[in-house]
């Protein structure tokens, strides 16, 4: 007999082995850690007590940025372990999150994710179709966009995954904020600023007669390479993909099975028709 969403709690499918960042810190441990663990953001604690929570969006929008303290959300939302995963997929969708710090005596336990409770929706047999959940206003880009146009584009559109399509406009893959910190590096350049040191600047001072003083600083960001796309998604193959009839529990065990937060859906022609995203499936259990 399969679960039910209210009988499936946090404290069943959470992340215990949470990794985390500890203030002070800084940006470059961060990136380290989401490439090496291959997740999308983490807790940022003090003193053994949660205060934020840095994520891969929060450094795409601010590659200069280096202090943790900066880039961080403040007083992020938590949960208690003995909750449903029903009770946190509200709350997710509530404040339009990825993932839920779960506490005990203000002190982190674990981390429950979107990707944790499609991995209990696969678990689960909901047989609904994905037309009644399947979102709106999908961005799509052209394969040999550059990533830096990528990065600016889902930025912009505030999304974080694109389909790709070929000038033929068939799909040949979807890139995800995490492909782009993956593709990304660290640049680290030193610029100028000259500074004017008279006391009499105005629009006829001549340039020749001002004192000026020169300051050098440091400036490091994160680079995305002017690549085209379709370089950093490695092809091999067909993308998986869903269709309109397509049911809830059976797309949520493809994007657990395959590691990916959105499935394409298509007519039979393989034409983009819109793009299914793990959070729409938790709409599913509310």
């Amino acid at each position: 007999m399969a679960d039910t969403p209210e009988s499936i709690m946090i404290d069943d499918v959470m992340v215990r082995d949470v990794a985390y960042a500890e203030l002070p810190g800084s940006r470059d441990e961060v990136l380290e850690i989401l490439k090496t663990k291959h997740i999308s953001g983490i807790p940022v604690v003090r003193n053994g007590e949660i205060v934020g929570i840095v994520t891969r969006t929060d450094l795409l929008k601010n590659p200069e940025e280096e202090q943790i303290a900066i880039l961080m959300t403040r007083n992020p939302v938590t949960i208690t372990p003995e909750k449903s995963i029903v009770e946190a997929a509200h709350v997710i969708l509530e404040h339009n999150i990825r993932r839920l710090p779960v506490v005990e005596d203000h002190s982190i336990v674990g981390v429950i994710t979107i990707a944790d409770i499609i991995g209990a929706i696969a678990k689960c047999n909901i047989t609904t179709p994905i037309s009644e959940y399947l979102g709106a206003n999908v961005v799509s880009v052209w394969s040999e966009t550059p990533i830096s146009v990528v990065g600016a584009i889902m930025e912009l559109a505030d999304v974080k995954a694109v389909p790709i399509l070929d000038s033929n406009l068939g799909l040949v893959g979807v890139a995800s904020d995490k492909d782009l910190i993956s593709a990304s590096r660290i640049e680290d350049r030193t610029e100028m600023s000259n500074m004017s040191a008279g006391s009499d600047d105005d629009e006829w001072t001549w340039e020749s007669m001002r004192d000026t003083m020169s300051l050098y600083y440091s400036v490091s960001k994160i680079k995305l390479p002017i690549l085209p796309v379709r370089q950093i998604l490695k092809l091999t193959g067909e993308p998986e993909t869903a269709v309109l009839s397509s049911q809830v529990s059976d797309c949520a065990r493809k994007m657990r099975r395959n590691r990916i937060d959105q499935l394409p859906v298509i007519t039979s022609t393989r034409k983009l028709l819109g793009l299914l995203r793990d959070k729409d499936l938790l709409r599913a259990i509310t």
